[in-house]
């Protein structure tokens, strides 16, 4: 079983939601990621979403924009990322890490080279933001051939048909955008995707991440009870920008989040106490 199985088996085990924290690679400068990493694990996070910098993020808002350009600066690049992943695993062969961007570096890369190159530095699961499924064979077909889960995005919008042919195509996990708009969006309209993801249900048995206008241990908490996995960026990155200057305190708070959330979320699960 792959990793991100295996947090999923755990926690249905457990009557139990994942807790899924998302950081752009090399914010606000590559030295902060690796430890980050661990921190959001010790906090409580069960798969680290990890995002490489990309000029062009159009499905992000301003926040994971900005985040985007602090780590250019350091002239990221995917090997860089995939350099960070290798680095973590050298503490944490368990936590799952999926790589989220764009795909023209993937595309420059090269499909087999990406895949390759991935599995070697222990990645999970792959999550390209611009890549439709329609589109996606023979980049599925490298990620499949190493046992990488191709993780898609599932909008608010999206019909039946839509949804049948994306979870086709994913495995691992599919992630469903809570609201139209770009990340870091807000009013959360929570019983709206409750009825959305009961109709994903009917599609598939794949778990179901939700992310998009997550904010605070509240959101986090009514999310959890509907879904598989709740998913946080802009509200940490928010946390990196704001303590830019001290990696310490970048842990600190992002730490802090991060517990004050898995902690609402186990408020909910019935099965938490006897785990």
């Amino acid at each position: 079983m792959s990793r991100i199985g295996a947090v999923f088996d755990r926690n249905a085990q457990r009557g139990r939601t994942a807790l899924v924290p998302y950081i752009t690679a090399g914010d606000p400068e590559p030295g902060v990621t690796v430890p980050l990493m661990h921190a959001m694990v010790d906090a409580g996070a069960d798969i680290l979403e990890l995002g490489v910098p990309f000029s062009d993020p159009m499905a992000d808002g301003p926040v994971i924009q900005a985040a985007c350009e602090r780590a250019l600066k350091h002239h990221m690049s995917l090997n860089d990322v995939l350099a960070m992943v290798r680095d973590f695993r050298q503490r944490d062969d368990r936590t799952p890490v999926v790589l989220m961007g764009y795909l023209n570096p993937i595309e420059v890369m090269g499909y087999g080279t990406l895949a390759a190159s991935a599995a070697d530095a222990g990645v999970d699961g792959v999550l390209t933001v611009d890549l439709p499924p329609e589109e996606s064979h023979d980049l599925l077909v490298e990620l499949h051939d190493r046992r990488i889960d191709p993780i898609f995005l599932i909008a608010p919008t999206s019909d039946s048909g839509r949804i049948s042919r994306i979870c086709a195509a994913a495995s691992g996990f599919v992630y469903y955008v809570s609201l139209k708009g770009v990340t870091g969006s807000s009013a959360l309209d929570v019983s709206s995707v409750a009825s959305r993801l009961e109709i994903v249900r009917k599609l598939s048995d794949l778990p179901i991440g939700v992310g998009f206008g997550i904010k605070d241990p509240e959101t986090a908490a009514q999310v959890a009870r509907i879904a598989d996995a709740v998913v946080v960026g802009s509200a940490i990155v928010n946390l990196v920008a704001a303590n830019a200057g001290d990696a310490a305190m970048i842990r600190e708070h992002v730490g802090g989040l991060l517990s004050s959330m898995r902690a609402a979320m186990d408020a909910n699960s019935p099965g938490e106490d006897a785990a």
